[in-house]
Parts: C-alpha cells; sequence; structure tokens
C-alpha cells in the first residue's frame, strides 16, 4: 500500500473516530435525564436484588417479592421524606431568626465592594464626566431564579416516577435479561461478556453496598456530634452533611456549608465554627482512607487523577447528579476496557 494512501487512510479513521466521540458526548448531553433514570434504576437494582434473592429462597416467586421489596423501599422512602419534610418546615418557621445574621454578613460583603468599587473609580477617570448613569435592577431575583429551574424540577418528577418501575421490571426479569443480553453477542465472545458482566455486577454491589453503609456512618457520627454542641436541627443537618460529605474532594467544603448557615443565629464565636471545620474534615479524611477502602474494597479501583477528571467530566454533563455518578460510570468503564483487548491500556491506566 502506498505510504499517501496508507496516511489517508489513517487520517480518515481518526477524523471517524473524533466525529464518533463528539457524538457520544452530544448524546449523553442532550439524553441526560433518561441516561440519569436509567443509571439510578440500575445502582438500585443492585442494591436491592440480594434482599429479593434472599426472599426467593423462601419460595417466594422473583416477580411477587420483586414487588414486595419495591413497595416496602418506597413506604421507607415516603416515611423518611415525610420526617424530613417535618424539620424542613420547622426550619421555614424558624427561617426569619437566621435572616437578621446573613442579612449582617451580606451587608458587610456589599459594604466592603461598595469600597472597592469607589476607589476604583477614583483612581480610573471616567470619559463622559457629566453623563448620568442609570441603573436597572432586577425586581424579583428569587422568583425569576425559581421560574428558571421550574421546568428543571419538573423533568426531575417526571424521571423520578420512572425510577420505582424500571428497578421492579430489572428485578422481576433478571434471569430473561441476562440470557436475552446474551443473544446479543456471538457464541465465542459470550463466555468473555458474561465474565464483563459479572465483574461489573460485583463492582456496582460493592460500591452502592459499601457507599451506603459509609454515608450511614457519616450521618450518624455527624449527628452526634451537632447534637453535642447543640446545634438545632441535627438529624436534619447531619443527614444533608453526611450526604455531601461522600462526595470526593468537594464533599468536605459542601458538607460545611448546612451547619455553619444554622450555625449563624447560635454560636457568636469562633471555638464551634473551628470545631465544625476541624471535626468534618476529619470524618471526610476517615471515610474516604479508611471507610471507603474497607467497605467499596479493591474492585472500585481508580486513581486520583482519574477519579478527578471523571468529576469534572460528569460533574460538567449532569451537574449535581453528575457528580454523584461519576465514580460508577468510571469504574464500570475501567471493567470493560479491562476486558476488551484493545482497551486493555487505558483500564490500566485508569487504575495505575
Amino acid at each position: 500500500m502506498p505510504v499517501e494512501e496508507s496516511r489517508l487512510i489513517t487520517t480518515s479513521s481518526a477524523s471517524a473516530r473524533i466525529i464518533a466521540a463528539g457524538i457520544v458526548v452530544a448524546f449523553i448531553y442532550w439524553a441526560s435525564t433518561v441516561l440519569v433514570t436509567l443509571i439510578v434504576a440500575v445502582l438500585l437494582a443492585y442494591f436491592l436484588d440480594p434482599v429479593v434473592t434472599w426472599i426467593e429462597i423462601w419460595h417466594v416467586p422473583r416477580a411477587l417479592g420483586s414487588l414486595l421489596v419495591v413497595l416496602i423501599t418506597l413506604a421507607l422512602l415516603v416515611v423518611a421524606g415525610g420526617v424530613l419534610v417535618q424539620h424542613i418546615d420547622q426550619f421555614g418557621a424558624d427561617w426569619p431568626k437566621y435572616q437578621a445574621p446573613l442579612r449582617t454578613a451580606t451587608d458587610t460583603v456589599e459594604k466592603k465592594l461598595e469600597m472597592f468599587e469607589a476607589r476604583v473609580s477614583e483612581l480610573t477617570p471616567s470619559d463622559h464626566p457629566g453623563q448620568r448613569i442609570l441603573e436597572v435592577t432586577e425586581s424579583h431575583p428569587v422568583r425569576n431564579a425559581l421560574l428558571a429551574r421550574l421546568s428543571s424540577f419538573y423533568l426531575f418528577i417526571f424521571a423520578a416516577t420512572f425510577v420505582p418501575f424500571l428497578v421492579f421490571f430489572m428485578l422481576a426479569a433478571k434471569r430473561q435479561v441476562w440470557h436475552a443480553t446474551m443473544q446479543l453477542f456471538p457464541a465465542t465472545e459470550r463466555t468473555q461478556v458474561k465474565e464483563t458482566l459479572a465483574d461489573v455486577t460485583q463492582v456496582l454491589r460493592s460500591y452502592v453496598v459499601g457507599t451506603a453503609l459509609v454515608g450511614l456512618i457519616l450521618i450518624l457520627a455527624s449527628w452526634l456530634f451537632f447534637a453535642g454542641i447543640g446545634l438545632e436541627f441535627p438529624f436534619l443537618i447531619a443527614l444533608v452533611s453526611g450526604i455531601l460529605n461522600l462526595i470526593p474532594y468537594l464533599g468536605v467544603v459542601l458538607a460545611w456549608l448546612p451547619p455553619l448557615l444554622i450555625g449563624l443565629k447560635q454560636f457568636h464565636s469562633v471555638g464551634p465554627y473551628v470545631a465544625i471545620f476541624v471535626v468534618l474534615a476529619v470524618f471526610h479524611v476517615f471515610a474516604a482512607n479508611l471507610l471507603v477502602p474497607a467497605l467499596v474494597g479493591w474492585r472500585v479501583r481508580l486513581n486520583a487523577l482519574a477519579l478527578t477528571v471523571s468529576l469534572l467530566f460528569w460533574g460538567w454533563m449532569w451537574g449535581a447528579m453528575g457528580l454523584v455518578l461519576a465514580i460508577p460510570i468510571t469504574a464500570v468503564i475501567k471493567v470493560i476496557c479491562d476486558h476488551v483487548e484493545g482497551w486493555q491500556p487505558v483500564g490500566r491506566w485508569l487504575s495505575a
């Protein structure tokens, strides 16, 4: 084959791969609602599947067991949601008490900014000294922000209604789906596909169960700490702070915000705030370096660089849900790369 023809084929192949990658990224972005709903349903199905299997041992049909497990899970979520709503209502009733310190802090920041702008304007001469500048301010910024988020909230509620049905069908038809998936591949490749899916199952189950246990430990520890320092709404703040603390790197910063917001009304010295910073940082380090390796296991092995890049990419693509789902998605990609001959270097890089 001539050299020029070989170069042309190589260039065409590279261009086709770039175009294909662009199409995949665009699809992931625009189909975010569907993909996030499916991934959440898959993770919940992996989390609940051992319970359904245990019920099946007692000679209960798998479909009936799946229905019972889904209904019980929904009932527990409704009860937890009711308790959470009660705490939120109580927080809303006490919200005027929190407005004063927040308004004081906001006014202080605004005054500092105004002083800074005034000094800058003194240093920078105006091109039109006699011209008056008319400033137009928005009348209702909060209302405009809520209206802007209304469509996203509607899509979230719409997608969440499909999750229980997807989880039920995935649990009830697990064997049929597994068999149908095997039929998609040639007979010579089914053994490799079976091993890949088995490793994916172990990785996802290890991640979901381990992360749930780590989150529970963080919530309980945060609850005891917040109750010990006398912070109001300790369970509600511990629930939010503990879940946020699960996010790698960024979690410790996000976990500070809820207790600091509630503490503005109660604490008037530096000591409690320093305690919140230190204790939550210790919780984050302890969870990341001891609990996650011990409970999540060695199967979810991602190096720090791959983990950071995955958080940046999926957070950019899907926002908050992307940060939550970045680790399991990247772990599954690593498992697939480990079992595909041409992609094994990528899998080694992800875990190096």
